[in-house]
Protein backbone atom coordinates (compact mmCIF):
# COMPACT_ATOMS: atom_id res chain seq x y z
CA UNK A 1 0.00 0.00 0.00
CA UNK A 2 1.28 3.07 -0.85
CA UNK A 3 -0.15 6.45 0.73
CA UNK A 4 -0.26 9.55 -1.68
CA UNK A 5 0.24 13.00 -0.05
CA UNK A 6 -3.38 15.05 -0.75
CA UNK A 7 -2.60 18.02 1.69
CA UNK A 8 0.20 19.02 3.94
CA UNK A 9 0.02 20.41 6.98
CA UNK A 10 0.17 24.32 5.61
CA UNK A 11 -2.59 23.78 3.60
CA UNK A 12 -4.28 22.00 5.96
CA UNK A 13 -4.53 25.21 8.34
CA UNK A 14 -5.10 27.36 5.54
CA UNK A 15 -8.00 24.91 4.85
CA UNK A 16 -9.34 25.19 8.56
CA UNK A 17 -9.17 29.16 8.38
CA UNK A 18 -11.16 29.07 5.22
CA UNK A 19 -14.01 27.14 6.78
CA UNK A 20 -13.72 28.98 9.78
CA UNK A 21 -14.75 31.95 7.96
CA UNK A 22 -17.48 30.73 5.86
CA UNK A 23 -19.10 29.32 9.15
CA UNK A 24 -18.17 33.21 10.79
CA UNK A 25 -19.94 34.64 7.90
CA UNK A 26 -23.00 32.46 7.72
CA UNK A 27 -23.95 32.22 11.44
CA UNK A 28 -22.70 35.30 13.09
CA UNK A 29 -22.00 34.92 16.94
CA UNK A 30 -23.46 31.77 16.97
CA UNK A 31 -25.76 32.64 19.71
CA UNK A 32 -28.32 30.21 17.95
CA UNK A 33 -25.89 27.97 16.01
CA UNK A 34 -23.61 25.20 17.52
CA UNK A 35 -21.10 22.51 16.29
CA UNK A 36 -21.37 18.43 17.19
CA UNK A 37 -18.54 16.58 16.10
CA UNK A 38 -19.43 13.14 14.60
CA UNK A 39 -17.31 10.30 17.03
CA UNK A 40 -14.53 8.99 16.57
CA UNK A 41 -12.65 10.85 13.45
CA UNK A 42 -14.93 13.94 13.29
CA UNK A 43 -14.09 14.77 16.93
CA UNK A 44 -10.23 15.82 16.19
CA UNK A 45 -11.12 17.97 13.44
CA UNK A 46 -14.03 19.45 15.16
CA UNK A 47 -11.96 20.48 18.00
CA UNK A 48 -9.32 22.16 15.89
CA UNK A 49 -12.23 24.28 14.31
CA UNK A 50 -13.66 25.02 16.71
CA UNK A 51 -10.43 26.47 18.64
CA UNK A 52 -9.52 28.30 15.13
CA UNK A 53 -13.38 29.29 14.72
CA UNK A 54 -13.05 31.14 18.89
CA UNK A 55 -9.81 33.14 17.12
CA UNK A 56 -11.49 33.82 13.91
CA UNK A 57 -14.63 35.15 14.83
CA UNK A 58 -13.82 36.30 18.23
CA UNK A 59 -17.10 34.45 19.85
CA UNK A 60 -16.15 33.67 23.38
CA UNK A 61 -17.82 30.88 23.14
CA UNK A 62 -19.22 28.30 20.50
CA UNK A 63 -21.59 25.38 21.76
CA UNK A 64 -19.85 22.11 21.00
CA UNK A 65 -20.89 18.48 21.62
CA UNK A 66 -19.62 15.16 20.39
CA UNK A 67 -22.32 12.82 18.85
CA UNK A 68 -21.53 8.90 19.07
CA UNK A 69 -23.72 7.26 15.73
CA UNK A 70 -22.93 3.26 16.69
CA UNK A 71 -25.83 2.38 17.90
CA UNK A 72 -27.98 4.35 14.94
CA UNK A 73 -25.85 2.89 11.88
CA UNK A 74 -27.76 0.23 9.78
CA UNK A 75 -24.82 -2.02 9.74
CA UNK A 76 -24.91 -2.38 13.37
CA UNK A 77 -25.63 -5.64 13.95
CA UNK A 78 -23.82 -7.12 10.58
CA UNK A 79 -20.48 -6.83 11.83
CA UNK A 80 -18.41 -9.76 12.55
CA UNK A 81 -16.63 -7.90 15.27
CA UNK A 82 -18.96 -5.71 17.74
CA UNK A 83 -18.56 -1.57 17.39
CA UNK A 84 -17.36 0.04 20.45
CA UNK A 85 -19.68 2.87 21.39
CA UNK A 86 -17.76 6.36 22.01
CA UNK A 87 -18.87 9.00 24.35
CA UNK A 88 -21.82 11.22 23.69
CA UNK A 89 -21.56 14.98 24.90
CA UNK A 90 -24.70 17.11 24.06
CA UNK A 91 -24.39 19.27 26.67
CA UNK A 92 -27.65 21.56 25.89
CA UNK A 93 -30.83 21.35 24.33
CA UNK A 94 -31.18 21.46 19.78
CA UNK A 95 -34.53 22.98 20.08
CA UNK A 96 -34.54 25.60 17.26
CA UNK A 97 -30.55 25.52 17.50
CA UNK A 98 -28.90 25.60 14.03
CA UNK A 99 -26.70 22.52 13.92
CA UNK A 100 -23.26 21.82 12.21
CA UNK A 101 -22.65 18.75 11.81
CA UNK A 102 -18.97 17.87 11.34
CA UNK A 103 -16.93 14.62 10.06
CA UNK A 104 -13.28 14.41 8.71
CA UNK A 105 -14.38 12.15 5.25
CA UNK A 106 -17.80 12.20 3.64
CA UNK A 107 -17.88 8.43 2.09
CA UNK A 108 -21.11 7.07 1.42
CA UNK A 109 -23.14 9.03 3.53
CA UNK A 110 -24.49 6.31 5.83
CA UNK A 111 -22.84 8.02 8.64
CA UNK A 112 -24.07 11.67 8.51
CA UNK A 113 -27.36 10.05 7.83
CA UNK A 114 -27.19 7.39 11.50
CA UNK A 115 -25.97 11.34 12.67
CA UNK A 116 -29.21 12.76 11.57
CA UNK A 117 -31.04 10.28 13.32
CA UNK A 118 -28.91 10.05 16.56
CA UNK A 119 -29.72 13.93 16.28
CA UNK A 120 -33.15 14.06 17.34
CA UNK A 121 -32.54 12.38 20.72
CA UNK A 122 -31.11 15.72 21.59
CA UNK A 123 -34.23 17.65 20.41
CA UNK A 124 -35.24 19.10 16.88
CA UNK A 125 -33.10 21.58 15.12
CA UNK A 126 -34.42 24.19 13.25
CA UNK A 127 -31.80 23.27 10.09
CA UNK A 128 -29.07 21.12 10.07
CA UNK A 129 -25.63 21.49 8.02
CA UNK A 130 -22.92 19.23 7.34
CA UNK A 131 -19.00 20.52 7.42
CA UNK A 132 -16.16 18.09 5.93
CA UNK A 133 -12.54 18.26 5.65
CA UNK A 134 -13.09 15.97 2.57
CA UNK A 135 -15.47 14.95 0.43
CA UNK A 136 -15.14 11.63 -1.87
CA UNK A 137 -17.73 13.12 -3.93
CA UNK A 138 -18.15 9.52 -6.69
CA UNK A 139 -18.63 7.28 -3.43
CA UNK A 140 -22.26 8.48 -2.01
CA UNK A 141 -24.81 5.43 -1.68
CA UNK A 142 -27.39 8.31 0.35
CA UNK A 143 -28.18 11.92 -0.82
CA UNK A 144 -26.22 13.26 1.32
CA UNK A 145 -24.34 16.38 0.33
CA UNK A 146 -22.48 18.74 2.53
CA UNK A 147 -22.99 22.71 2.75
CA UNK A 148 -19.14 23.05 3.85
CA UNK A 149 -16.32 21.06 2.31
CA UNK A 150 -12.61 21.71 2.53
CA UNK A 151 -11.40 19.80 -0.25
CA UNK A 152 -13.12 16.84 -2.70
CA UNK A 153 -11.24 13.97 -3.55
CA UNK A 154 -11.86 11.90 -6.60
CA UNK A 155 -11.13 8.31 -5.38
CA UNK A 156 -12.52 4.81 -5.94
CA UNK A 157 -14.26 1.93 -3.54
CA UNK A 158 -10.48 0.44 -3.34
CA UNK A 159 -8.83 3.41 -2.47
CA UNK A 160 -8.99 4.96 1.88
CA UNK A 161 -9.03 8.27 2.86
CA UNK A 162 -6.96 8.88 6.50
CA UNK A 163 -6.50 12.67 7.95
CA UNK A 164 -3.79 12.01 10.33
CA UNK A 165 -3.27 14.68 13.38
CA UNK A 166 -0.54 16.03 15.04
CA UNK A 167 -1.18 15.66 18.69
CA UNK A 168 0.31 19.26 19.29
CA UNK A 169 -1.71 21.44 16.68
CA UNK A 170 -4.00 21.79 13.92
CA UNK A 171 -1.87 21.05 11.67
CA UNK A 172 -1.72 17.16 10.07
CA UNK A 173 -2.27 15.85 6.50
CA UNK A 174 -4.79 13.91 4.52
CA UNK A 175 -3.43 10.71 2.85
CA UNK A 176 -4.86 8.74 -0.07
CA UNK A 177 -4.08 4.83 0.07
CA UNK A 178 -4.43 2.33 -2.67
CA UNK A 179 -4.71 -1.13 -1.96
Amino acid sequence: MNPKTLIESRQLELIIERLCFQLAEDHGDFSNTVLIGIQPRGISFAEKLRTKLIQVSGCGNVPFGKLDVTFYRDDFRRRENPLKPGDTDVPFSLEEKRVVLIDDVLYTGRTIRSAMDALLAHGRPSAVQLLVLIDRRFSRQLPIEADYIGMQVDSIASQRVAVEWSAKSASGKVMLFTS
